[in-house]
């Protein structure tokens, strides 16, 4: 195979399996680990990789989306922390929308039940786990239902987001960048992201450090938006201290 079809061949497994590892591509496609290295660095130079130690993973983009399935095998213990420090922020919050994903999931699970919580979600699975919840009423957006993500889109839920005034929102994104702001590969999804922020007092975001530089195809929010920005630390102090400048307080656990 020539060298686009060897690309082409390794973002198709990186996709497929959530990741590569450079030693393993190399035997496999009977190349030198320094000509994996090449194409991993290309692949990242154009968007649609990121690089990691000994390997790269897939960047959602306009094309490419993970399955909620897939998301809740991938960085779980980062995940765990960001949620516990998002639900620290909730405040004298009462009520609150939360993201479809894994990382919103489990802030939802990890919020206080010392007192009575409103939670508006257009996630299925969230509101599933909410619903026998003591001190919780959930309100499910209605809407077409994505497959992938199990959460619903479009006018119907767009319409009854319009009604609420929303203490604070939990809002995830497929990337996030200093000059992008926060984006997502669904123009429907990008249009019930950008209905919350226009209806909550408080904006958090919550993400893994991989969605950092990362750039999808619909914009829904500026970074200047958000009070607090929560990840983990494989993004670097200095990278977090840019962000911060924009405004957000940046939380690394």
């Amino acid at each position: 195979m020539d060298a686009e079809e060897r690309r082409r061949g390794i973002l198709e497994t990186a996709r497929r399996s959530g990741s590569v590892d450079v030693g393993r591509l190399a035997a496999d496609l009977g190349v030198s680990k320094e000509t994996v290295r090449r194409d991993l660095n290309l692949l990242e130079g154009h968007g649609l990789v990121r690089r990691t130690h000994g390997g790269a993973h897939p960047v959602e983009s306009a094309g490419f989306e993970t399955t909620l399935a897939f998301r809740t095998t991938m960085h779980v213990p980062e995940k765990s922390r960001i949620a516990a420090a998002a639900a620290e922020l909730l405040g004298d919050a009462e009520t609150v929308f939360i993201d479809e994903g894994y990382t919103p999931q489990l802030i939802a699970a990890a919020l206080p039940r010392d007192r009575p919580l409103t939670m508006v979600t257009s996630s299925l699975v969230t509101a599933g786990a909410l619903t026998s919840t003591e001190n919780v009423t959930v309100l499910l957006l209605g809407g077409r239902v994505r497959g992938g993500t199990l959460a619903t889109v479009d006018h119907w839920a767009t319409r009854m987001l319009s009604g609420f005034v929303i203490d604070l929102a939990y809002v995830g994104a497929n990337g996030i960048s200093r000059e992008y702001g926060l984006t997502t590969p669904d123009p429907a999804v990008s249009e019930i992201k950008s209905q919350v922020l226009r209806n909550a007092r408080r904006r958090i975001f919550s993400g893994v450090h991989t969605k950092f530089g990362a750039v999808s195809f619909c914009r829904f929010a500026a970074v200047t938006e958000f009070e607090a920005i929560v990840t983990d630390a494989g993004l670097s102090a200095s990278e977090a201290h840019r962000y911060s400048l924009l405004g957000p307080e940046v939380i690394r656990v």
